[in-house]
């Protein structure tokens, strides 16, 4: 497949499988609501292709928003989700990163390092 969506998960805080599946869930829409404003061919591709998800972890803040920092540089279209507070998070928190639809290959050069959740 040459495009697909990737969810990288904060493995630092305590969520349960509930909040993390809702936290997933803003992620994937979010991103994709930014790529079809940034990037509809990918979109329309990745749409094609039978839509691949790919979810991550990751071990802290700091290297979440490092990876931002590098999909940013690289055009990739993303949505960084902060929880509202209402149930089992501190309100603000930063809880995952949505990226794409993108090309594979190129998403693969910034993620591949990461393990799934």
């Amino acid at each position: 497949m040459k495009y697909k969506q990737v969810v990288i998960v904060r493995n630092d805080i305590k969520m349960g499988k509930g909040k993390i599946a809702a936290q997933v869930a803003h992620a994937a829409l979010a991103s994709y609501m930014e790529a079809i404003k940034r990037r509809p061919n990918w979109v329309e591709e990745w749409l094609m292709e039978g839509q691949r998800k790919i979810i991550l972890k990751i071990n802290s803040l700091e290297e979440l928003l490092e990876i931002k920092k590098r999909v940013e540089k690289e055009g990739f279209p993303n949505s960084l989700i902060t929880d509202a507070g209402l149930t089992e998070l501190e309100p603000g928190t930063i809880t995952c990163l949505g990226i794409g639809p993108a090309p594979s290959e190129e998403l693969d050069k910034i993620i591949g390092h990461l393990k799934l959740l």
